[in-house]
């Protein structure tokens, strides 16, 4: 009788110097590699809308929409390589997204947008408004046109919270989320959302506890919905204000005189109460969000 011989296990492959960084090295390094690069690419095309006629900055706006679908599409999983199309869905919190998460989370990316308006204004009252610095780098003279400029806003805002929201809250935060839990993930992300500002001529300061508090909240409710729906929503509201306003001056420009001068009046009073009507809003929206994600609600 002839002996049958115990077939030898072939040893595991090594892995690789990428799989031996820590999760929250890769996912530092993923998180920036998919939100900055292309999260420059809309700005650019932002910029060519005022550069010729109304029908260029039309299929410019068109190229920019058309850019982010792609953009969307493969961070949430589609397209080559197909070795990473589940490691991508996951980072990128894709998933079917309810009627009832929908009924929550517009309530809740409009109180984050009223907040942090808010809070600039009540910023602004407590120190004066530095006008010249925060329309460094955002000068839409060369666009002609109210239509042209809107336009060019809007792409520009819709740019930054889709690319912020996936590399910042989806592929940076939901990982380390996975390995460490909440907490650590919404500091990390938080942190490094607001590093990646400090290059912005408006980022002085006293918008310090702002950049932290708008990155805070979005990092919640990327967490709170587990999807980057509501943070991406809340975003661009945000985004629209902050360049029609604040950093462009078309819908106007911030004219009040701080409290020093007039002392503690009601705009400021008004200002502070929608602040925390606003807060509150937001959190009994997350509240909600969470519920609907925990009980896995579809209705």
């Amino acid at each position: 009788m002839s002996a049958v011989a115990n077939p030898v296990a072939e040893p595991a492959a090594r892995p690789s110097f990428w799989q031996r960084l820590p999760v929250v090295v890769r996912a530092v390094i993923t998180g920036l590699a998919i939100a900055l690069p292309a999260a420059n690419v809309i700005p650019v095309l932002a910029g060519l809308v005022g550069l010729s006629s109304a029908a260029c900055g039309a299929i410019a706006g068109g190229v920019g929409a058309i850019f982010l679908m792609a953009y969307l599409w493969w961070t949430r999983g589609g397209g080559p390589p197909r070795s990473t199309k589940s490691s991508r869905r996951l980072a990128s919190r894709a998933g079917r997204f309810s009627r009832a998460q929908w009924r929550a989370a517009l309530p809740a990316a409009l109180a984050f947008a009223i907040a942090m308006h808010a809070a600039m204004v009540i910023l602004f009252r407590l120190v004066p408004f530095p006008v010249e610095l925060f329309r460094r780098g955002y000068d839409f003279s060369a666009i002609h046109g109210l239509p042209l400029k809107w336009l060019a806003i809007v792409l520009a805002a819709a740019s930054a919270a889709i690319t912020e929201e996936t590399g910042f809250r989806g592929y940076m935060q939901q990982p380390i989320e996975s390995r460490h839990g909440v907490v650590p993930a919404i500091f990390v992300s938080t942190a490094f959302f607001w590093l990646a500002h400090l290059n912005q001529s408006w980022a002085i300061p006293a918008m310090m506890p702002i950049g932290i508090l708008a990155g805070l909240f979005l990092a919640l409710l990327a967490w709170s919905a587990g999807s980057l729906i509501p943070g991406m929503i809340a975003h661009t509201l945000m985004d629209i204000g902050l360049f029609a306003y604040w950093w462009t001056g078309t819908a106007g420009t911030f004219h009040a005189r701080t409290i020093a001068e007039t002392g503690i009046d009601a705009p400021f009073e008004a200002a502070c109460l929608i602040f925390i009507a606003a807060i509150t809003g937001l959190l009994f929206a997350m509240r909600r969000l969470w519920k609907l994600r925990d009980t896995g609600e579809a209705v």
